[in-house]
């Protein structure tokens, strides 16, 4: 698509499009966050233990982390309109199946095939976006809304999976599909077909997906089953993992058609935001994981109650496409990532000495600076991310974001249930507390870490540079608001 006049706002077909993306990206955040509050009740009545909850979150995540990069170089090669639309009916496929399970580990296939539609779908969503809206202004304009919109769906997620949860959980699994339905007729009259692209001497370099998607599940099932097995079998695993990560690298530097061109981590500002946001992640999904739970089997809290509570940390949807466009332009990506992680970092580090009977309002700072933290960061590290990548390489850059992303995620909900598993000796109140206290650990180290590597961009770049400049965008009188 040609680049687009930036001064007149959005054009019509483009506020069309980017409904349609939009709402793809509000259906995954609406659909980890009712997964989410829904998990202790899905616990109860599956029988379930902390390790095999985990991984019914952990499955989605993989399948989505794991299958990304191929993802993105579907994108590239078979067409982004053809790759969003097919792969969202599968996700509407068998997100109405997780809701038919009866044993846990139908629910965790069921996650990650879901997590696998999403890993190509999504990619093809935000190279659609970063191909068909001109660098900068307009495209930033874009991308913020994007991610805005992504938070809002969180925030809605939160609120409708206590809900749903209240009646069954199987409904935070029926509800997505009808979600999904009114996404896809939008995306096939909206979304244009793309041109056919040229695939002459190109192939899909399978033994790099799988090679990949081997070592990112060994290495996350070693960080898990630290907690309850022999040594032996956790570093084996994780060996195991380090071995098939060592074979993905030699197959991408011997392929001549590389699931990923290792020449791209040659721009400074991709690692940053790729290794940021896997750390960010992390660090949120651990600590999200860790609050349920306090509140729901400690506190007693209802799903419901549950949900309310962590309402707050939705305060993103509203400033991401508001306040977040005019910080970027006064501030630049790389400050606004820093003082993102900075803040995750406070947050985390102030729920560390958590009570046994702690009030809402000793739980409020965290939470507020948690959604603060997550409106300065997200954006800017998606747009740092894709930022002077060469179009034909879109998908792979937004690729290998979500990919970091959804790692990051697994990884941290891991490493909380086994810090948290070996901290916890008993069923006692006080020895579950001592088990969340100390897995809490987890994501005030990783947001600790995201803030050192982020740091480093304060000094690649200071100021936004006509490449992140996003005051047009917010200042626009025709400015787009973020479809609902």
């Amino acid at each position: 698509m040609s680049a687009l006049r930036t001064s007149s706002g959005l054009r019509a077909h483009q506020r069309g499009v980017l409904l349609v993306l939009c709402g793809a990206i509000f259906l995954e955040g609406i659909d980890v966050a009712m997964l989410n509050v829904a998990l202790p009740s899905i616990r109860a009545d599956l029988g379930l233990s902390t390790g095999e909850l985990q991984w019914v979150m952990s499955a989605y995540v993989l399948g989505y982390g794991g299958f990304m990069l191929l993802g993105g170089r579907a994108a590239d090669l078979f067409g982004r309109r053809q790759m969003f639309v097919l792969w969202l009916t599968v996700f509407l496929l068998f997100s109405g199946l997780g809701g038919f399970a009866t044993e846990g580990w139908m629910l965790i296939a069921a996650r990650f095939v879901t997590g696998v539609a999403a890993a190509f779908m999504t990619p093809a969503g935000l190279s659609i976006i970063t191909t068909g809206f001109a660098e900068g202004p307009e495209r930033n304009k874009a991308l913020l809304i994007y991610s805005g919109t992504g938070a809002g769906g969180f925030t809605v997620g939160l609120v409708a999976g206590g809900l749903l949860t209240a009646v069954d959980w199987r409904w935070v699994f029926f509800a997505p599909v009808a979600l999904s339905a009114v996404i896809l007729v939008l995306a096939l009259a909206f979304v244009p077909a793309s041109a056919r692209p040229d695939r002459s001497g190109q192939r899909v370099d399978a033994a790099g997906a799988l090679t990949v998607t081997a070592a990112l599940v060994l290495i996350v099932l070693a960080v898990e089953r630290a907690a309850h097995a022999a040594i032996a079998v956790s570093a084996g695993t994780l060996l195991a993992g380090s071995a098939f990560l060592a074979a993905f690298l030699v197959i991408e530097q011997r392929s001549a058609a590389p699931l990923v061109r290792l020449g791209i981590f040659r721009s400074g500002s991709l690692v940053r935001a790729n290794l940021s946001a896997m750390l960010f992640s992390a660090g949120f999904f651990g600590f999200q994981f860790l609050v349920v739970l306090y509140l729901q089997e400690l506190r007693d809290w209802s799903t419901l109650q549950t949900s309310l509570a962590l309402l707050v940390v939705g305060i993103d949807a509203m400033l991401s496409p508001t306040l977040t466009p005019r910080l970027v332009h006064r501030f630049g990506n790389a400050r606004m990532i820093f003082g993102g992680v900075l803040a995750a970092a406070l947050a985390y580090g102030l729920f560390l000495p958590l009570g046994a009977h702690w009030s809402y309002a000793a739980m409020l700072p965290s939470l507020i600076l948690l959604g603060v933290a997550f409106s300065l960061a997200y954006g800017p590290l998606t747009i740092a991310a894709t930022e002077g990548i060469a179009e034909q390489e879109q998908g792979l850059a937004g690729g290998l974001l979500y990919t970091a992303f959804q790692f990051g995620a697994a990884l941290g909900l891991a490493a909380v249930t086994a810090v948290s598993v070996a901290a916890t000796h008993g069923q006692t109140p006080a020895a579950q507390l001592d088990g969340y206290r100390a897995g809490l650990l987890v994501p005030f180290a990783a947001a600790v870490l995201a803030a050192v590597i982020s740091a480093f961009g304060l000094r690649a770049r200071r100021g936004g540079g006509p490449s992140t400049v996003v005051a047009a965008a917010a200042a626009e009188r025709t400015e787009l608001p973020a479809p609902r």
